[in-house]
């Protein structure tokens, strides 16, 4: 059962021939222009999917959040202009696609009290963007069919007992041994990405402490760390607050934005 595992290594090992601005070393098989093009296709079927808010205060609260945090995005990124687009949902969630896509839940707008909070969770979007997290999860998938494909052909030649057995384990373990903590190295990287990117766009890079810490009260009872795709909430506070003053040499020396979130933001139930 060696065999596949070094074949996949050694995949990997090909491949890895870049490094995030963190210096984290990155596999990414797809190209660029790949995936703006998917970016912006699924950007348009959910716009056909979910309703779209046209409450003005809301739109205006968020663009000009928005407007502000991919100012200062590397046109390395994206050249051309963010389209922005908030979604008529309770859901409390936001993301951002390659090709300049970001989408906000007007649910969200519950727990961000203020444009830096607000500023936290787009620029930790933008900051998957950024660091290629989208490209560098397709390419993790298509290693680890890869590699189920080898083991099976391995398992195959051998008289090895209980097959089925053998690929389901191997199927367990790439799950919880490479791709869920190489989701958790993704989120904690945009964390931090994200809090130096709302530092300087001139929004306060403690809200995003702040926002975690809201974040954690709505929590009931999540799975332990290790089986998710996510840091805890108490790690990404940690994280954040040893990285804090980082951001605030940025923040110090940007141009502060104002936009003003409305009293009430109207919320779909679903």
């Amino acid at each position: 059962m060696k065999l596949p595992l070094i074949m996949l290594s050694a995949l990997i090992a090909l491949t890895a021939c870049t490094s995030s601005s963190t210096g984290r070393k990155q596999v990414m098989l797809f190209s660029d222009s790949e995936l703006d093009k998917m970016g912006a296709a699924s950007f348009e079927e959910m716009k056909t999917k979910t309703p779209i808010s046209t409450d003005k205060a809301t739109n205006d609260f968020v663009q000009c959040v928005a407007k502000a945090i991919t100012k200062n995005v590397p046109k390395s990124v994206h050249k051309g202009n963010w389209e922005v687009v908030i979604f008529d949902s309770a859901q409390v969630n936001a993301f951002a696609l390659p090709g300049g896509k970001i989408g906000v839940y007007t649910g969200i707008l519950k727990v961000t009290e203020n444009q830096d909070q607000l500023a936290a969770i787009i620029g930790h979007e933008v900051g998957h963007v950024i660091e290629h997290h989208s490209n560098e999860r397709l390419s993790a998938n298509k290693l680890q069919n890869m590699g189920m494909a080898a083991a099976t052909l391995a398992v195959g030649m051998t008289d090895v007992e209980n097959k089925g057995l053998w690929m389901a384990g191997l199927g367990v373990g790439l799950q919880y041994g490479v791709i869920m903590p190489y989701g958790r190295a993704h989120e904690s990287e945009a964390d931090i990405v994200g809090q130096d990117l709302m530092a300087r766009s001139g929004f306060e890079p403690s809200a995003s402490i702040k926002l975690w810490q809201n974040m954690a009260k709505l929590s009931d009872g999540s799975q332990p760390e290790f089986m998710s795709t996510h840091p805890s909430n108490q790690t990404r506070i940690k994280q954040l607050t040893e990285h804090l003053p980082v951001s605030l040499t940025f923040y110090q020396a940007s141009k502060k934005p104002n936009c003003i979130k409305p009293s009430t933001t109207p919320i779909a139930k679903s």
